[in-house]
This record gives C-alpha cells, structure tokens and sequence, in this order.
C-alpha cells in the first residue's frame, strides 16, 4: 500500500462574535471563495459532499484529486466532516471547533487531514514510487499548510471587516 499523508492544526483568533465565526465555517462555500486550489465542492441531499482539490506536489507535479465527505458534527461549539461511509483511496477529515474568548473574539481550533492511499505508487502517479511515500507524503504536508495558511488569512479578514 503506498499512502501519502498530511495533517494541518491550527488555533487562531477572531475578532468577531461566536455565531458569525460558526455561520462562516458552516456555509462551505467560503471555503471554495478563500481557499486555493479548490477546484469544487458538490452537494448532495444526505449531508455528503464531494471536495476536487489540486495540489502541486515537488517531484510530482500538478495533481487533482476528489474526496468524498460528510458532515459528522454540526453544533454550537463544533463543525466536522469526515470521510464518506465506505471511502477507502481518498480521505479528508475536517473540523473547526469555536469557543468564545469575549462577546466580540472567538478561538477556532482548526484541523484537516488529508489521507491518499493506493495499492502501488504507479497507481497513484508514475513518479511517486522514484519519489517515496516520505518525499511525497512532506510535499503533499507543503501544500496543504500553504492553502490552510492561506485560507485562514483571508477568514480572518473577511469576519473582521
């Protein structure tokens, strides 16, 4: 099994109140406006949707991949999707959590992490196995930083308007 990870936690600051920090998070679209390299997000009627990312992977190149989630948590104090029942090659988990530091400063915990698995490397791309799951799997933890960096900048300068 070749498997190429990645994982993003952050915590960080808002300066706006709790429920207009979880009515951003809870309407994903602000995630295709704010976050690069979303290509799509489809919806379907059971809480499920489905993610196109593209990535830039070193060694790799450009790659798209398509991740089929749904929501786990959706209350107060939490926001998480998780991979869709039965999803084994593409996973991507997830969640914000929110806590009230005032009536106008919220903490977000946020988190995701992003799981592709296939049965060889040359299933995954034809330069994945001269590359190694290591050497992919830190390209791959790159990139996601960079959009999830990226994505937080621009959620905390849109709700702080």
């Amino acid at each position: 099994m070749f498997t190429i990870r990645a994982n993003y936690n952050d915590s960080f600051e808002v300066n706006a109140p709790i429920a207009k920090v979880r009515e951003f998070f809870s309407d994903v679209r602000n995630f295709v406006e704010l976050m690069p390299n979303i290509e799509s997000l489809n919806f379907t009627a059971d809480n499920t949707a489905r993610w196109t990312i593209r990535a830039q992977i070193s060694v790799i190149g450009s790659m798209s991949q398509s991740f089929n989630v749904e929501l786990a948590e959706n209350n107060e104090d939490r926001i998480e999707w998780i991979p869709k029942s039965g999803e084994t090659d593409n996973l991507l988990r997830y969640s914000a959590e929110f806590q009230e530091q005032s009536p106008q400063k919220t903490l977000v915990r946020f988190t995701q992490m992003v799981e592709l698995r296939r049965n060889a490397a040359k299933d995954f791309h034809f330069l994945a196995g001269l590359a190694g799951e290591k050497r992919v799997s830190a390209g791959m933890q790159d990139e996601v930083a960079g959009m999830l960096k990226t994505f937080i900048d621009r959620t905390k300068l849109k709700l702080e308007k």
